[in-house]
């Protein structure tokens, strides 16, 4: 069984994809970046940004009756590596452990030209 995960309270996909997808047990939550949902607008700063990445992955997690506790698997993407310690320290503030297994990369660019892009992977079960 598929099915879709939508809230209006993180941002709408800017493209053909969904929030997020459950899959069986699994739940799939796309790639969220820093736009603050309530204005559409990006923030301004890779702080500011980890925040609302964060918030915005907590936001559909919620609707999806889960939780980071849950999350099996993240990947970050940054624009650059400089900024692996600030990220770093915002996003682990928001886990506990046992912490998920995670990738970390550096890209050439991320949608709006933003500095940080996260995605994860939930185990329902």
């Amino acid at each position: 069984m598929v099915k879709e995960i939508f809230t209006e309270n993180a941002p709408a996909a800017l493209g053909p994809y969904s929030q997020a997808i459950q899959a069986g047990d699994f739940i799939y939550v796309s790639g969220q970046i820093g736009i603050n949902p309530a204005t559409s607008e990006v923030v301004e700063g890779i702080e500011k940004q980890t925040e609302q990445v964060m918030k915005n992955l907590k936001t559909i997690l919620t609707e999806a009756g889960t939780d980071f506790s849950q999350v099996v698997k993240f990947t970050i993407y940054l624009s650059s590596m400089d900024d692996f310690a600030t990220v770093n320290d915002i996003y682990g503030a928001y886990l506990s452990e046992p912490y998920p297994a995670r990738a970390t990369v550096e890209v050439s660019r991320l949608p709006k030209d933003l500095l940080v892009e996260m995605d994860a992977v939930v185990y329902t079960k």
